[in-house]
């Protein structure tokens, strides 16, 4: 495997970030769409329900998802379905064509979120708050804080799928992967250069905190390597240092990068990580 890790360059970030910003949960197109159900919706809701390649079942999406996809259909960001990415307790991942280059889809599933996974990154969160029983707004929230993170991590320099549109519970973005299937995890491949590949997530990591974002659940799971560069994904969760538990989150962040690369060589611990990445970033200023 090639290792020739770039960076990106940095835009000016605003602080103090998307915590602070007002995101809009309420009833969206797709709602008025599944609540309208003419003949096209209904048509292009059976044959998205009945797509083995796309594997969607009544009983794990509404009416307004489907609204959703297809709203998303109507404004020319999705062409057609393809199958799943992967799988996982509150969304799955399906690729799509969008014209003659593949984007990835990610569907919440509205009943069957788990608050508990999601309840430490949201308290706290004021964006939140008045919302906390309502879990069709929380997952919505949560899809439009997701596209904020990743707009805000890529405009801090890191290489994250690039956001593309958001839709109730659906979010379009970047597809990272060949025709032969999705770009591999770290834990996938073999490292031929681990300290590189280190130096290069230690960067993200600071320019992430210096941006003022903690990613609050990094690991060699969710950093992926796609055309010889390395890149952040699930950023969902992800908070600013605004947060609470943002101290929480970095030590722990920090320790779990620190243990993978420590495992294939790398002369790291996750206090000298937490240790650099504080000493050189000014993530309040």
């Amino acid at each position: 495997m090639e290792q020739e890790y770039g960076l990106l360059d940095t835009d000016e970030v605003e602080t103090p970030g998307d915590e602070w910003e007002e995101i809009d949960y309420t009833d969206t197109d797709a709602d008025r769409i599944a609540r309208k159900r003419d003949r096209e919706f209904s048509q292009f809701r059976e044959r998205i329900k009945d797509a083995d390649q796309f594997k969607v079942e009544a009983s794990v999406f509404d009416d307004a998802t489907y609204g959703a996809l297809y709203k998303l259909v109507q404004d020319g960001h999705i062409d057609a379905f393809g199958g799943p990415i992967s799988t996982g307790k509150e969304a799955n991942v399906y690729t799509a064509l969008s014209g003659d280059h593949e984007v990835a889809v990610k569907v919440y599933r509205i009943n069957a979120s788990d608050f508990r996974e999601m309840g430490e990154y949201l308290q706290g969160d004021p964006r939140f708050e008045e919302i906390a029983g309502n879990k069709k707004a929380v997952v919505m929230a949560w899809v439009r804080k997701e596209f904020a993170n990743l707009k805000r991590a890529r405009a801090a320099g890191v290489r994250v799928p690039e956001p593309i549109a958001v839709e109730r519970n659906v979010l379009v973005m970047e597809y990272l992967g060949t025709e032969t299937g999705r770009a591999k995890r770290l834990t996938e491949v073999h490292i031929e250069n681990p300290r590189t590949a280190f130096e290069v997530v230690r960067e993200y990591m600071y320019r992430l905190y210096d941006a003022g974002i903690v990613h609050g659940d990094l690991s060699e799971y969710n950093i992926i390597v796609h055309e010889s560069q390395l890149y952040i994904i699930d950023v969902g969760q992800a908070v600013t240092v605004h947060h609470p538990n943002s101290d929480d989150f970095l030590e722990r962040d920090c320790e779990n990068v620190a243990n993978f690369f420590a495992r294939q060589g790398v002369d790291v611990d996750g206090d000298q990580l937490l240790a650099y990445i504080r000493e050189h970033a000014n993530p309040t200023e």
